[in-house]
């Protein structure tokens, strides 16, 4: 998945003629708080609500006010990856994309990265999670998936958490049956530490949004 298979269809960027008061609109219709201004293809920047709110510019065109504009983006064949660090790095809530003659193409929203987020970590499948808790040396994903997988089940999806300065590590599990029972007892028979387990709809989306926290902790390192 590269940056150009998220661009949004339906958000347009702004203009240098655009004033205040439409960038505001846009801005509370899509839910985002900064907008990329475009002159005929050429990325001039972004622009956030504070800037315009700031300049007190909310009934003039946006190209009358001398702007300190920051310029951050991606090109087309950027990993998601890079566009979810650029997003949690300078806390955006779209990403411009440009191809390799700097043209803009387009942007992703943090919506369309969440989105994302829940189809690689399995979230929008039906299943239980859990959660083990080892050491860092004692991991093994092949032993963990051949546990799971003796028990007629498949892991959907995993996530590794590791708190700094620290040997332990907590391995989030997403399996593909609500049951989790019988999986919880060969890991325990194993000797594996089982720190949760959830398999009720509010539990489960209290984790996630723990978990998507985390990864976005994880990449301000």
């Amino acid at each position: 998945m590269v940056a150009r298979d998220l661009i949004s269809e339906v958000i347009p960027p702004l203009k240098t003629s655009d004033t205040g008061f439409h960038a505001l609109s846009l801005m509370e219709v899509f839910r985002i708080s900064h907008l990329p201004i475009v002159n005929n293809r050429e990325f001039l920047g972004l622009i956030s609500d504070t800037d315009i709110y700031d300049l007190n510019m909310a009934d003039e065109p946006i190209g009358n006010h001398k702007l300190s504009l920051f310029s951050p983006y991606v090109r087309e064949d950027q990993h998601i990856f890079d566009v979810i660090t650029l997003v949690s790095k300078l806390k955006l809530t779209v990403v411009p994309v440009l191809d390799h003659q700097n043209n803009y193409l387009g942007l992703v929203t943090m919506n369309d990265l969440l989105r994302y987020f829940a189809d690689f970590s399995g979230i929008a499948n039906p299943g239980a999670i859990l959660v083990l808790e080892m050491n860092q040396t004692d991991y093994s994903l092949s032993e963990i998936a051949r546990i799971v997988e003796g028990n007629d089940a498949r892991i959907l999806g995993l996530f590794i958490s590791q708190p700094p300065d620290s040997t332990r590590m907590e391995l989030t599990i997403k399996i593909n049956r609500t049951d989790a029972s019988a999986i919880i007892q060969t890991f325990t028979r194993y000797n594996y530490n089982i720190k949760a387990s959830f398999n009720e709809e509010g539990e489960l989306d209290a984790l996630y949004k723990s978990r998507y926290e985390e990864f976005m902790r994880y990449l301000d390192v």
